[in-house]
């Protein structure tokens, strides 16, 4: 099915997509709140989204689309952010930047690996596996290292607007990093306000605005759903700077793989996703002209489209290529205990 944008409207109207229960998934101290949409047997997409980004910033009209394409989706906040487990700590943000840039690595009060593991865990607790992975900015690098450390519990991936970590990629643009870098302390609900729909208004696909209005509404709404934000972000934030290169991980998928990135994206530069692409084995690369750091809801359409067909595709080659062994799907069949669908890190 081909999704344009007055198809996808039509599926929200006709509520396709109706504020599913939020529930809660426990992985070792951490309480991740996820939602589940469409019907538990279909094929299951778990998102993954970035930075300070809760399960609301994945488009109801995205999700939407995947549903009524046949797809499982689950949507979730990563720990740290939304209705999931608060960590502790303040981290320097500018010390560790600073660190990163000459390659060094540094201690953070989690790790992109530590997420990667919720993510892998939430598929296992939820008996998915192996699931169609996508995710964006910070999502599509845990989506990286759970392709590679647990493959079994990976049946495509897709990387949107992220990288492969390499310190030799560009940089941020100035302003972008600047701001970033020096999140607002202690403000009130006006400030952080104002400063979230300016950040969103400075990194947002120039191809494709949204109205200020929609910004104010979104950043108004999310801040709301993630009170009290108690420096997630930031830490978040901490746990990228700290991760350093992920290139060799990446020659490690053997996962199909699709790299989305905007040729505007400000923020993460496009040439992070040809990086991420060039080294998977067998990745395919699109560049979205006119596309920055976001989702706009004029794209969606064509994001939605290009995944069914990834999905698709992916499931079309692990037919014609079956396991050596039926392990994966007898153990899905069962509702077995996930470490003989994950199992230890590869």
């Amino acid at each position: 099915m081909m999704f344009t944008e007055t198809s996808i409207h039509r599926q929200l109207s006709l509520g396709r997509i109706l504020n599913p229960a939020l529930r809660f998934a426990r992985i070792g101290n951490v309480n991740l709140a996820y939602e589940s949409l469409g019907p538990a047997a279909a094929p299951p997409v778990v998102l993954i989204h970035g930075l300070g980004q809760q399960l609301t910033g994945w488009p109801d009209s995205l999700a939407a689309a995947l549903v009524q394409s046949g797809y499982r989706v689950i949507r979730f906040d990563n720990r740290d952010i939304g209705k999931s487990s608060r960590q502790n700590g303040k981290p320097h943000l500018a010390w560790l930047y600073l660190r990163a840039q000459f390659g060094l690595r540094s201690r953070a009060p989690y790790s992109l690996d530590d997420m990667a593991h919720d993510t892998a865990s939430l598929i296992d607790q939820l008996g998915l596996g192996p699931v169609h992975l996508v995710g964006a900015s910070m999502g599509g690098m845990i989506a990286q290292i759970v392709a590679a450390r647990f493959p079994a519990a990976v049946r495509s991936l897709t990387s949107i607007m992220s990288s492969s970590g390499d310190p030799r990629l560009p940089k941020a643009r100035a302003d972008v990093l600047k701001r970033i870098l020096n999140p607002p302390q202690d403000p009130s609900v006006e400030e952080e306000t104002a400063y979230a729909v300016r950040t969103w208004e400075l990194i947002a696909s120039p191809g494709y605005p949204t109205a200020r209005g929609v910004w104010i509404d979104r950043v108004k709404r999310d801040l709301e759903r993630n009170a009290p934000a108690a420096h997630g972000s930031e830490r978040q934030f901490a746990a990228i700077l700290a991760a350093g290169s992920r290139v060799p991980l990446l020659g490690l998928i053997d996962k199909p793989t699709l790299v989305l990135h905007g040729a505007q994206d400000p923020l993460v530069p496009v040439a992070a996703g040809r990086s991420t692409a060039r080294h998977i084995r067998g990745a395919s690369f699109e560049c979205i002209d006119g596309m920055g750091h976001d989702f706009p809801e004029a794209l969606m359409p064509r994001i939605s489209n290009r995944l069914v067909k990834h999905f698709l595709e992916a499931d079309s080659a692990s037919r014609a290529f079956p396991p050596s062994c039926e392990g994966t799907r007898s153990a899905r069949s069962t509702g077995a205990s996930s470490r003989s669908i994950i199992g230890e890190p590869a």
